[in-house]
C-alpha cells in the first residue's frame, strides 16, 4: 500500500518541472493524479508517463488566467474520480524586471497565474476537501522570503499566497483540512538552461547551498509533497517548509 493509495490529487502546472516531479511521486504512492496545464504537448507526454504508474491519472488542459472557469477544473476531476483529497497549487508565470519598471501587466501576469488560481481553486475544492479531510499544498519562493532583485511581481504573489494559506489553515482546520506551503529550490528545465547560459553564476549559486546541490523535482520536492499529502503530516498546518537544501533558514 502506498502512502496515498486511493487518493485523488489535482496539481496545477503539472506538465513539467516541479509539477511533474510531484505528480510522479504521488502516482508512485498510489494516487490518481490530475495534472492541469496549458501546454498540451507536455501534458499529454506526462499523462502517458503517469498512466504507466497510475492508470487512472490524466491530463486536463486549462488556462489558469481564465478565472471564471477555475471551479470547473475541480468539478471535472470530482465528476471523473468521485472525490478530491489533495489540491496542489504549483503553477506560476512571471517576468523579471526591476521594481521601478514593473507594470500593471507584470503584476497581472504573476497574480493571475498563481495567486488568483490558488484562491479560486481552494474555495472550489473546499466542500470536497471537507468530505475527505484533505490537504492543500501551496507554493512560496525564496524570492519572496529574501526579496530577490528584479522579482517584485513574483515575490509579491508568492508572499500573498503564504498569507492566504495561513488564513485558510486557521479557518479550515476545524474541518480537518491541512494547508501548508513548500518553498523549493530544484533543478528544473529553467535552471538547466540557466546553468548553460551562465555557468559561472550557476556554480556560484550552487556552492552557496549548504547541501551543495539543487533539489531533484521528484525525489526531493515530490517526496515532501507526498509527505504533506499523506496521513504522516496530519498534525502540521499553516507551515512553510523550506525544501531548498538549507539556502534559507527561517527563524
Amino acid at each position: 500500500m502506498g502512502k496515498l493509495e486511493g487518493k485523488v490529487a489535482i496539481i496545477t502546472g503539472g506538465a513539467g518541472g516541479i509539477g511533474s516531479g510531484m505528480a510522479r511521486a504521488m502516482a508512485k504512492e498510489g494516487a490518481v493524479v490530475a495534472i492541469v496545464d496549458l501546454n498540451e504537448e507536455m501534458g499529454k507526454a506526462t499523462e502517458a508517463e503517469l498512466q504507466a504508474i497510475s492508470p487512472k491519472s490524466f491530463f486536463l488542459k486549462a488556462d489558469l488566467m481564465d478565472h471564471a472557469n477555475l471551479p470547473n477544473i475541480v468539478e471535472t476531476v470530482v465528476e471523473k474520480c468521485g472525490k478530491l483529497d489533495i489540491l496542489v497549487n504549483n503553477a506560476h508565470v512571471s517576468k523579471q524586471v526591476p521594481l521601478a519598471e514593473t507594470t500593471q501587466a507584470h503584476l497581472d501576469l504573476s497574480f493571475g497565474t498563481s495567486f488568483y488560481p490558488t484562491f479560486y481553486l481552494m474555495n472550489a475544492a473546499l466542500p470536497h476537501l471537507k468530505e475527505t479531510k484533505g490537504n492543500i499544498i501551496n507554493f512560496a519562493s525564496g524570492a519572496g522570503l529574501s526579496g530577490h532583485k528584479t522579482q517584485g511581481a513574483y515575490a509579491a504573489a508568492k508572499e500573498a499566497i503564504r498569507g492566504l494559506s495561513r488564513v485558510a489553515a486557521n479557518e479550515w482546520g476545524e474541518f480537518g483540512i491541512n494547508v501548508n506551503i513548500i518553498s523549493p529550490l530544484a533543478y528544473t528545465p529553467g535552471v538547466e538552461a540557466w546553468s548553460k547560459s551562465q555557468p559561472e553564476y550557476y556554480e556560484q549559486v550552487r556552492n552557496q547551498i549548504p547541501l551543495g546541490r539543487f533539489g531533484d523535482v521528484e525525489q526531493d520536492i515530490g517526496r515532501v509533497a507526498v509527505f504533506l499529502a499523506s496521513d504522516d503530516s496530519s498534525y502540521i498546518t499553516g507551515q512553510t517548509l523550506m525544501v531548498d537544501g538549507g539556502s534559507l533558514m527561517l527563524h
